[in-house]
């Protein structure tokens, strides 16, 4: 080749380069935006920056064209929005740009606009942004944090996660999404779906002017008339209210997954999950979904049975009647005779729609308003929600298996009869054999009292020892729970009675530590001088003997200097006893809320206790030779030695897990109100990270020397919201303890590390919430940077739970130390 045409080649080369560079800049300025003075043209797409979604034309029929935004993965077969679906464009010629107003616009060659974002906010320099949520922003150049608009803003037929949805209450309902008419025409069908916030807020689904489907009411963890939502609630689902505004939002559990909710064209509202193996979508959860699920269905005042047949039936005081129900019987209240009225169970159910009062009543409260108006047709009370009442017709009810919440419905007096003469009986036949069982009873303690009398009780006596025992932190097995039995090899003492009594001085008050929700604890010295704690269960306590049982086994296998040691055991009648080491500076609890002795917790103290927490919760969860979760982790289980060195306490309550046990369910929820987990004080789910979230609340407690329980702003019924607020303006330093805060003998650094590590364990979603080793690491500084943790939205359920379901509560113990145990309906 010649030097010309070597020159010529290279000359082409170099011009060939710039025209592809050049074109390049013109197509692919910015792969997640279009800036003004650019556009994208039919065929193009612009790509989200984490490549999660595209933007550009497409067409779900032959003959129109639309903008929209999908799945980048799946394809435009997954269209999540649609900027002109009332306005299709015919041919291939139109552009996506900023137009001269600086609003983002459709149009075509002929200078004719399709479609405006048509901002009310003036610009004069914007671009619009692709985010990896799926949210198209147009944004002000010369101000960023300025959004003129958002697609959010305007949703199609689909619910992405982090869309957020704002509702004024005052102003009723608010319809967000709308179908699409058919599968090929994106345009606006005849099903909408959004809020109802009257009263607590329901989701809704509307065909034309006439609700569809509803999903009952939100108590602030689920949707009461979805028995499956706890697997919304696993993903993130939440409403907030606060100051008159509703805020709808929803948080996949794993941001690696594609899902969303969708309301297609047949009105039916799908929770559809990508499934990359298969290339399509598969819907995990659909409403409705069979004729129950349809408004109303069964009429007024009917009850539609999810299994069965019939379907529909009528709430009990009621008879079928054209196409509804009536009442059988009228109201004694309406005729003036017939005694009074009453109220008739009707359980598990999906509650009626559009609920009158809604109030801070308990049940008896709840009842008494329903009473005393001739108008209430039926009341109910729910956790999360508390009392709800009905004045009209009672609409769309429906009957499930399980799950629902009980409705109590006024009846006639007259539909009481055969009840209350079943009532009267069985109060006659129970009066006869308790009175039966009383005088035996009596009987028995006063021979009883009579034999004690006539031992002596030596104040010399030593305990009953386990062969080969003596005291040592070396716990490896429980005693045998036989009355007068010493264990057979084991290394835990069985105590007698009398030597207890002597002990403690018989159980006097001077000797009194403490006591809570099962029981007192006292102080007591052995014969041989050795200090004790003894806790004495309360014979009307609701741990049995089962919760006894547990305790000992799980403390005799533990060993570890932040987990109390257990000396032995005593079972004498009803009397249970356990035997631990004295702790001088008693607990926790005592120091950090007493407004004197606070001071003597500084802030090396207090972050060396927070410390030795974590670690007995590591112990507990991955180091012992059992994986327990303690499910009643609270201030006041945690006492202080000698040295102020926390050690855990008290496992009446703890679970042993498998060492691949994830998860598990209880119909028995147990625990404290205010260090609860949603998912466990709702649902009866508990796992190692319930006792995260309870560390979490510690924690916060232990910062600012305040109850979470007893924390009431204005604005806030617990510390854990006041907490979140500071943390996110940036000032959480506030909630540092006066004690600690006016004296500057603190490290910021340390403060703010657990705060951050608090309000990361006390996130809604139990696979939020950090694991307690990650938790350790967090408090040591060992992880640099920390993540952000998610608002928690669970608040106490002090306001919300029925005192009349509570079990056991003893005594006038303190709001914080009383142990609940309640049967919640699932």
């Amino acid at each position: 080749m010649d030097f010309d045409s070597r020159y010529c080649s290279i000359h082409l080369f170099i011009w060939c380069f710039f025209i592809t560079a050049y074109r390049f800049s013109i197509f692919s300025f910015a792969a997640d935006r279009i800036s003004s003075g650019h556009s994208i043209r039919d065929g193009e797409t612009i790509i989200s920056a984490g490549g999660k979604f595209a933007l550009g034309f497409f067409s779900p029929n032959s003959s129109s064209r639309y903008v929209g935004i999908w799945y980048n993965s799946a394809g435009n077969k997954s269209v999540v929005w649609v900027a002109n679906r009332e306005r299709p464009i015919s041919g291939n010629d139109a552009v996506l740009t900023i137009g001269n107003d600086s609003n983002l616009i459709i149009s075509q060659n002929n200078g004719q606009i399709i479609w405006s974002t048509n901002s009310t906010l003036s610009s004069t320099n914007s671009t619009a942004i692709l985010m990896d949520t799926g949210n198209l922003i147009l944004r002000d150049n010369q101000n960023p944090d300025r959004i003129l608009f958002q697609s959010f803003d305007y949703p199609t037929d689909t619910y992405l996660p982090d869309m957020e949805v704002h509702i004024n209450i005052l102003d009723g309902e608010k319809r967000v999404l709308t179908s699409w008419r058919s599968p090929i025409d994106p345009s606006s069908g005849n099903y909408s779906m959004g809020v109802d916030p009257r009263g607590p807020p329901q989701i809704v689904i509307w065909e034309g002017p006439n609700r569809r489907w509803r999903s009952g009411h939100w108590n602030g963890l689920t949707f009461t008339g979805v028995p499956e939502m706890r697997a919304f609630y696993r993903f993130g689902f939440r409403l907030n209210e606060r100051n008159g505004l509703l805020d709808v939002s929803y948080t996949p559990s794993t941001n690696s997954d594609l899902v969303h909710f969708r309301l297609n064209s047949e009105g039916v509202e799908m929770q559809e999950r990508w499934i990359n193996e298969s290339r399509e979508w598969d819907s995990d959860y659909r409403h409705p979904v069979e004729e129950c699920d349809i408004y109303n269905y069964c009429g007024n005042f009917g009850k539609c049975r999810r299994v069965g047949v019939p379907r529909c039936g009528c709430v009990e005081g009621f008879e079928a009647k054209d196409g509804g129900c009536m009442r059988r019987t009228m109201l004694g209240c309406e005729t003036g005779y017939g005694g009074p009225d009453g109220f008739l169970q009707v359980e598990n159910v999906k509650l009626p729609d559009f609920v009158d009062y809604v109030g801070p009543e308990d049940v008896r409260g709840c009842e008494r308003i329903c009473r005393s108006n001739c108008s209430c047709t039926a009341y109910a009370f729910v956790s999360g929600i508390n009392c709800m009442i009905w004045y009209s017709e009672l609409v769309d009810v429906q009957q499930f298996e399980e799950g629902g919440n009980n409705l109590f419905v006024r009846v006639a007096h007259s539909e009481l009869g055969d009840k209350k003469n079943h009532v009267k009986k069985a109060i006659i036949i129970t009066t006869v054999i308790v009175g039966s069982i009383l005088i035996f009873v009596s009987i028995w303690i006063l021979w009883k009292s009579k034999r004690n009398l006539h031992g002596t009780i030596n104040r010399n006596e030593t305990p009953k020892i386990c062969p080969n025992r003596e005291f040592s932190s070396d716990l490896s097995g429980p005693c045998e729970l036989v009355e007068g039995q010493q264990s057979n090899g084991t290394e835990l003492a069985m105590f007698s009675f009398n030597s207890l009594v002597i002990a403690t001085d018989n159980f006097s008050n001077e000797n009194k530590l403490g006591q809570g929700g099962f029981g007192h604890v006292y102080k007591g010295k052995l014969a041989g001088g050795q200090e004790i704690a003894v806790k004495r269960l309360s014979r009307k306590s609701g741990q049995g003997l089962e919760e006894f049982k547990n305790e000992i086994m799980l403390i005799a296998k533990l060993q570890h200097r932040n987990l109390v040691r257990l000396f032995g055991c005593c079972i004498h009648g009803e009397e249970k006893l356990l035997l631990y080491e004295y702790m001088p500076n008693n607990s926790l609890e005592s120091y950090i809320f007493d407004l004197d002795k606070r001071a003597q917790l500084d802030w090396r103290k207090r972050f060396s206790i927070i410390g030795g927490i974590a670690r007995g919760l590591v112990y507990l969860h991955r180091d012992s030779r059992l994986r327990i979760i303690h499910r009643d982790l609270k201030a006041s289980n945690i006492l202080l030695d000698e040295e102020m060195n926390p050690k855990i306490s008290d496992f009446g309550m703890a679970r042993i897990f498998g060492r691949n046990q994830d998860e598990a369910n209880t119909n028995r929820v147990v625990g404290t109100y205010g260090y609860m987990a949603p998912e466990y004080a709702m649902e009866g789910l508990f796992s190692l990270k319930s006792d995260v979230y309870s560390f979490g609340v510690l924690l916060l407690e232990i910062i600012t020397g305040r109850r979470n329980n007893g924390f009431r702003l204005s604005e806030y019924s617990n510390i854990i919201g006041y907490a979140w607020d500071l943390w996110d303006r940036g000032t959480a330093i506030e909630l540092l303890d006066p004690s600690i805060s006016k004296s500057g003998t603190f490290s910021l650094e340390q403060v703010l590390r657990c705060i951050h590590v608090a309000m990361l364990c006390v996130q809604d979603i139990a696979a939020h919430r950090p694991d307690m080793p990650a938790v350790v690491l967090m408090l040591e500084g060992e992880n640099g940077k920390l993540p952000l943790p998610r608002q928690p939205t669970f608040t106490s359920m002090r306001h919300n739970l029925d005192p009349d379901m509570w079990n056991a509560i003893q005594d006038d113990a303190s709001s914080n130390n009383v142990t609940i145990s309640v049967i919640l309906g699932r």
